[in-house]
């Protein structure tokens, strides 16, 4: 086999192998990760409704990381801000009463009443 043809080889191998393990490192990466900032906020608020102490801190982070694998961050914040707006009064708080928004209200509730089952009980 000349030079050529065996460097090619070579190195269509190695570039074989490289996309291989950039593949299964693509595949290892959690596709829902929260943002460090988005788990604190959680995990802040949950303490503040839980209690201030270490146990609180171990559930309520154990709740953001179950919630964080059941639901993309998309969906976790489009959730939440539906929930927030519906505090308001007046038009715009009823538009995000509207039937249309139940599913998603409903996939985050569903996803944190797994993180409470998993995590406090």
């Amino acid at each position: 086999m000349p030079a050529s043809i065996k460097a090619t080889a070579v190195k269509a191998s190695a570039l074989l192998l490289l996309w291989t393990w950039a593949g299964a490192a693509l595949a290892q990466a959690p596709a829902n990760d929260f943002p460090t900032e988005a788990r604190a906020d959680y995990v802040f608020a949950c303490m503040a409704a839980n209690g201030q102490t270490p146990d609180a801190l171990k559930k309520c982070a154990c709740s953001i990381d179950v919630i964080a694998s059941i639901l993309p961050y998309d969906r976790y914040v489009e959730a939440e801000t539906v929930l927030s707006m519906r505090l308001g009064v007046g038009r715009q708080a009823s538009m995000f009463r509207a039937a249309n928004f139940e599913e998603m209200v409903a996939d985050l509730r569903r996803a944190q009443a797994e993180g409470e089952i998993r995590c406090f009980y």
